[in-house]
């Protein structure tokens, strides 16, 4: 009995096949049947009274030979170790090939039917043609009448199979979940056998008592049906016969029914459910969780791979534990199914440890023929998946949005360079807590520096790998709950409307998917701007904002030319940079200093509601240590809108928002809580905190830090809202009866009133010849060196020129402009020039010393360096080359000094209402004859650079490191070098604060509107008009300028006083706002210096010392009446230190008697002057 167990899988006594007739057999199998219900009912009837002993696994004796045999798990149903196997095999082979006979034999019998019936036609189509058309008519009535009846049968037969079809192709709901039921049932029924696998090969099992096989049962039944289904939609029965899925069905379904009949389980080739897992990929589809070639690839591949080891296993599981037929079932070994499992997979690495291996003859031979293919799919399939796996996206994931905490996603072109640069200023210490997730969104992976500086801001950055173009991947991101969206633009591509184009249709999928998204976009091109508006979904009112490079660029170069260093001390006010103490007495100790401060916006506090501006401004000055330059005003129609330094004509109003320069946001709140009742005595701006006054809590709640914007359209400026003090409020506009007496038939301005205009004309009429630049004497001009050529990228010139031509200027201010450049290249922008006036033209290069000479260049207010082919280099320290030695090439000429006397940039400007006919007000003109430009080191130039690093070689006498940041460096800090990468943090200071860029914007292009731009984007140029009050009244704006110390109103201060003094005595006196200072590089040692190089020093204290040699940046008001005489003159003259010609100190002087005083040599000077602008 013992060896007759069925535990290890063999017997002693004889197989199943062993003698006897099967009909012989098959009545041994129906007695020992009845035998076994005999003695499972006597055996539960008398277990009641039988002892715990009989219920434990031990072998019993039986009382009668082969009539009763236990029902355990360790012993066979007989005695005799009689076999069934065969039975459960026999059932799956005569489905499948009485099937398949069955098949072929209709397939058959279907085609001789259709030969005959070929054949049969054929008569009858003879038959009718010998009988005549009226026999004809008579016999087609009962063919008829049998098509008729066909149809019917075939209707409903094709209405059955297409009901099936649908049924199975998951193509509907039904069907999809029928799909995904019977996979699921195919897996449960693999987990079945997985348990089975622990029992032996063949065992009794009741029905009745056994939960798994019921289970398994019905999983089959569902099988059958599900069988049936398919098989009726099958169009070819015979492939639908021999499919793999067909095969499973047909091995694992009649053996569950044989077992239910013979009480008997078989775990025979159940293992073939885990072919199912083959189809693991279709049902991940239809469940749309697989959407990518490559997971569907990575997941066929595993399927493969799992259900043939998984397969093969079970094979070698079944003869190994049963042995081999013709052995007698005596070489078995009892394995389990994992360790068949084990056994496969160190076979198909070819590791082969030996500790397990197949002893019999069918698993050696099995294995002979498996290592074949299990060989050939290991070495292909394995490394394929693991290629799939490791390029498997690692930043593929979703973003999860982190409750109370704000996200940005940011995208474009995202690389090292651009996002330590944005990173550094967005997450800088300065703003506070910044309580905001940035998610990074870029279709290529990052490199290791990039990866390693994502890796150092986890805690506030992801990045994940996608495109804003596919919609799956803005979902990814949530882009629906992102507070904005922004995009960086390569700065330094090759092809910058292409850029551009990109970054639009970045725009267009963002707002297709999510039209209420904030979006911040920087672009190349002015000219290209005007595409953003055809978005519908674009709304500036809901802060969406486009920040033009080339725009912001050329104007910060612009205002250069009327106030040099404007554009390193603008640059730096909004961009965030710490505070580094130097205590030695340098030059970088003061520029430093000025570099801490930023720009930043607060709401004033209700003290200051009914105080003029200049009253305010002094207050916030002195007692805040806060210097505010503009308000946002609300009109009586509520429109809001930013004016810069607006003058004692307005009054706060209560929820004013100012803008602040200060160091730190925390030091702006000062304005907030500022309360006269409680803070009127304190010295100690430190001391200024929220008090517990009546004020505070009636007052309007503003949780706003001063970082944070106006998205509300009634608070945000409008798109008339440059600050223009005097539009549309008649209670603004000062008295002035110039615009009286205008003549309003002559176009002088563009049509908003915002810039100079001059009537088309041809670019011949500008050019000029070298010998006719020499023979016009030009003098306080700007002189523009251009490289370009006719393949270079447009740069965008109008941006440099509307600055210059603001209408905030009166003619004869305006400074004249030649460009000095390749015709070829000029003539392309020209279209976008040609209606501005005082424009000429000199073909020729930069680098040719005669063209120089011949415009006068040591004459200039200042010598601008362009070049439009920087970005056609692949090297990035050669991109510069064109400027870097033309700049030095200016630099190393030498002057004669026989041109003449000019006068010195020291005496500045009169400041409106100061007349210089009082002897109070005259300048000492003993002072002013100063020697000319003898060397181009004293040129004033400012050189426009892409690669930062190439600010060391402008300037060969300094020691900047290679290494130093562009902001650090002395060309920088100067005002002589402009690079385009230190426009990149206005994308963070945008999104903290939108009134910021508008208000950069307006300070830099002169008062470029939003009415203007769409105007150039409908025409591409300014159209002039007709002079209006209302646009006339726009001219009354402010403009940035230089006011010289050395003589005038405030020379008393210049030796010794304190910059407090002189920012109270302009601001009361002349309106003026100082905001900072030009100062000589050496000013600082006590022995003088040759050098005349100076530098900028941003909103300098309130005691800080002045030299008599600063020149004092400020906000100057427009003077009406200076434009009344045209005879009137021009001051824009060089220092009495540097020699060097200043852009910004020009306002005219009234004729007075006291200007017969002035040298003969300047009053003829003056006249030429006159003459040759006129002609020009």
């Amino acid at each position: 009995m013992a060896n007759g167990g069925g535990g290890g899988g063999g017997s002693s006594g004889g197989g199943g096949g062993g003698g006897g007739s099967s009909l012989r057999m098959s009545s041994n199998i129906h007695a020992n049947h009845l035998s076994l219900d005999a003695s499972s009912s006597s055996s539960s009837s008398s277990s009641s009274s039988s002892s715990s002993s009989s219920s434990s696994s031990s072998v019993h004796e039986p009382k009668m030979d082969a009539l009763i045999i236990p029902v355990t798990m360790e012993v066979p149903c007989d005695s005799r170790g009689q076999r069934m196997w065969w039975a459960f095999l026999a059932s799956s082979m005569v489905t499948f090939f009485g099937g398949l006979f069955i098949i072929l034999l209709w397939r058959t019998l279907k085609y001789l039917w259709t030969v005959c019936c070929h054949c049969g036609g054929k008569t009858k189509e003879a038959q009718k043609i010998n009988n005549g058309s009226s026999q004809a008519d008579g016999t087609l009535k009962p063919a008829d009448e049998k098509e008729e009846a066909v149809a019917a049968e075939v209707g409903w037969m094709t209405s059955v199979k297409d009901w099936a079809g649908v049924m199975i192709s998951a193509q509907t709901l039904t069907g999809r979940v029928l799909v995904v039921l019977v996979f699921a049932l195919s897996i449960g029924a693999l987990v079945i056998y997985f348990i089975d696998s622990s029992n032996p090969i063949e065992s009794c099992q009741n029905f009745y008592k056994d939960f798994t096989l019921q289970i398994d049962m019905a999983f089959n039944v569902f099988f059958l049906l599900y069988f049936g289904l398919r098989f009726i939609a099958a169009n070819d029965k015979l492939w639908f016969w021999l499919e793999v899925n067909s095969v499973v069905d047909f091995f694992t379904v009649p053996p569950v029914f044989v077992s239910v009949y013979l009480n008997r389980s078989w775990l025979g080739l159940r293992f073939l459910r885990a072919l199912r897992l083959i189809q693991f990929s279709e049902i991940l589809q239809f469940l749309n969780i697989l959407k990518t070639s490559n997971s569907i690839k990575l997941v066929n591949l595993l399927s493969i791979f799992i259900s043939t080891w998984l397969t093969a296993a079970g094979f070698i599981h079944l003869v190994e534990n049963s042995g081999d037929p013709w052995e007698n079932f005596q070489n078995n070994q009892a394995l389990t199914y994992w360790e068949c499992v084990y056994l496969l997979m160190v076979t198909m690495s070819t590791v082969g440890y030996g500790d397990v291996y197949a002893k019999t003859t069918l698993g050696r031979l099995f294995m002979v023929f498996f290592i074949l293919g299990g060989l050939a799919m290991f070495a292909s399939y394995v490394p394929e998946i693991i290629e799939l796996i490791g390029n498997r996206k690692k930043y593929g994931g979703s973003y999860s949005a982190v409750s109370g905490r704000k996200h940005i996603v940011v995208c474009g072109h995202i690389t090292l360079e651009s996002v330590s640069n944005f990173l550094k200023d967005f997450l800088h210490k300065d703003r506070d807590d910044v309580n905001v997730e940035i998610v990074f969104l870029h279709n290529i992976s990052p490199n290791l520096e990039l990866e390693a500086l994502f890796k150092r801001h986890f805690t506030q950055v992801e990045f994940y790998q996608g495109s804003v173009l596919n919609p799956h991947d803005l979902a990814r991101v949530k882009i629906e709950s992102a507070d904005a969206c922004l995009i960086l633009a390569n700065k330094y591509c090759a092809d910058p409307d292409a850029e551009d184009a990109s970054n639009i249709m970045r725009v267009i999928s963002i707002k297709n998917y999510h039209p209420k998204i904030r979006i911040i976009t920087q672009m190349l091109q002015y000219h290209n701007k005007a595409h953003l508006l055809n978005i519908p979904s674009w709304n500036w009112k809901e802060g969406d904002d486009a920040i033009c490079l080339a725009e912001l660029k050329l104007g910060f170069i612009a205002q250069s030319c009327l106030a040099q260093g404007l554009s390193t001390m603008l640059a730096n006010l909004f961009s965030m940079r710490s505070f580094i103490k130097i205590e030695e007495d340098t030059w970088q100790k003061y520029y430093l200093e000025g570099v801490s401060n930023e720009m930043y916006t607060e709401y004033l506090s209700s003290a200051f509601v009914g105080l003029s501006f200049p009253t305010v401004c002094e207050l916030c000055f002195v007692k805040l240590k806060l210097l505010m330059i503009a308000i946002e005003y609300k009109s009586a129609n509520r429109e809001s809108r930013i004016l810069i330094n607006p003058g004692n004509h307005l009054k706060i109003q209560e929820g004013t928002l100012g803008f602040f320069i200060a160091s730190d946001a925390k030091e702006v709140k000062r304005a907030f809580f500022y309360c006269k009742a409680c803070h009127d005595d304190i010295t100690d701006p430190k001391r200024i905190k929220k008090c517990g006054c009546k004020r505070l809590e009636d007052e309007q709640p503003s949780t706003l830090s001063p970082k944070k914007k106006q998205r509300n359209g009634g608070m945000r400026n409008s798109p008339g809202s440059s600050p223009k003090l005097m539009r549309h409020d008649p209670l603004l506009i000062p008295g002035n009866d110039q615009i009286d007496n205008m003549d309003s038939n002559v176009k002088k301005y563009d049509s908003t009133g915002m810039f100079h205009w001059c009537a088309p004309k041809e670019i011949e009429k500008v050019i000029l010849t070298r010998s006719e630049a020499a023979m016009t004497v030009l003098s306080g001009h700007v002189v523009v060196c251009i490289f370009g050529d006719v393949s270079s990228a447009l740069i965008g010139l109008r941006n440099l020129v509307m600055p210059l031509r603001a209408s905030n200027f009166h003619y004869h201010e305006l400074k004249h402009i030649v460009f000095v450049g390749s015709i070829e290249y000029l003539k392309r922008e020209w279209e976008t020039l040609h209606n501005f006036p005082k424009v000429s033209i000199l073909p020729g290069t930069p680098l040719s010393r005669a063209d120089l000479r011949a415009v006068n260049i040591n004459l200039c207010d200042m010598c601008v360096i362009l070049s439009a082919n920087q970005n056609n280099i692949d090297d990035t320290s050669l991109q510069d080359k064109e400027c870097i030695l033309a700049s030095l090439n200016i630099k190393s000429m030498q002057f004669d000094d026989s041109i003449g006397v000019l006068q010195a940039n020291s005496q500045g400007f009169t400041p409106p209402g100061m007349d210089r006919s009082s002897p109070d007000n005259s300048p000492v003109h003993g002072m002013l004859r100063q020697p000319s430009i003898t060397t181009g080191v004293n040129i004033p130039i400012i050189t426009e650079l892409v690669n930062d690093t190439n600010v060391q070689f402008l300037d060969q006498d300094d020691d900047d490191d290679p290494d130093t940041e562009l902001y650090l460096t002395q060309p920088f800090a100067c005002g002589t070098a402009f690079a385009v990468s230190v426009l990149d943090s206005l994308m963070s200071a945008t999104y903290f604060n939108d009134n910021i860029l508008t208000l950069i914007r307006t300070l830099v292009t002169g008062g470029a509107t939003p009415e203007l731009e769409a105007l150039i984007a409908e025409e591409n140029a300014l159209r002039g008009g007709y002079s209006t009050p209302q646009t006339l009244a726009n001219r009354d704006r402010c403009r940035v300028a230089q006011l010289a110390l050395l003589d005038g109103p405030f020379a008393d201060l210049g030796d010794g006083g304190c910059y407090g003094d002189l920012f109270c005595k302009a601001l009361k006196t002349y309106n003026m706002l100082c905001f900072g200072i030009y100062r000589l590089r050496d000013a600082h040692l006590s022995t003088p210096s040759q050098c005349t190089k100076r530098y900028v020093i941003t909103n300098p204290p309130y005691e800080f010392e002045l030299v008599p040699t600063d020149l004092i940046f400020c906000l100057m008001q427009f003077d009406h009446n200076a434009g009344q005489s045209r005879a009137s003159l021009s001051h824009s003259s060089h220092s009495s230190q540097s020699s060097s010609k200043k852009s910004s100190s020009v306002h005219s002087i009234p004729s007075t008697a006291n200007r017969q005083n002035r040298p003969k040599s300047r009053e003829s000077r003056d006249k030429q002057k006159y003459v040759q602008e006129e002609r020009l």
